[in-house]
């Protein structure tokens, strides 16, 4: 399900009420491929509910540069909401979801390979309220970035 950071919160106080434990995870998912899909069924299994931060379009393009994202925000939005095991989907503007991590206070962050627990740039966020931070997914084999280099010179 998509939706907004204010229907998010609400959303997640309901889960919580009932018990359940929130993991977190982001990214841009601008072509999937299949170290996405690994990484967010990883990230299902740590908690009772997976909630996915999507980067939105101007955020991509700082962090990516110019010609990205390939795809429109709502679009990977909900590319990512049917992969099984995610239960909520936000887009969020910043490059970072240090703020998003504020406000939703997961009981996890789930990360990929590519870092580790101590290397995660909002491990003091998610640590400051008490949150872990945990490492999912397989090596980073894969890349989208390498993946439109491939099609460029196809």
């Amino acid at each position: 399900m998509i939706l907004s950071e204010e229907e998010l919160s609400a959303a997640l106080e309901q889960e919580r009420r009932q018990g359940k434990t929130i993991a977190f995870a982001n990214g841009v998912f601008d072509v999937l491929h299949v170290g996405h899909v690994r990484y967010l069924q990883d990230a299902s299994r740590v908690a009772d509910v997976l909630v996915v931060g999507v980067n939105g379009d101007t955020s991509v393009r700082a962090i990516k540069g110019a010609g990205r994202p390939v795809m429109p925000e709502r679009e990977r939005a909900e590319i990512v909401d049917a992969i099984r095991g995610v239960a909520y989907v936000t887009i969020f503007d910043e490059s970072s979801p240090a703020r998003l991590l504020q406000t939703l206070k997961p009981d996890f962050q789930c990360k990929g390979t590519d870092y580790t627990a101590d290397s995660v740039p909002e491990a003091g966020v998610v640590k400051a309220y008490g949150g872990r931070v945990v490492i999912v997914g397989d090596p980073k084999d894969h890349s989208t970035t390498e993946m439109l280099d491939r099609l460029r010179r196809q």
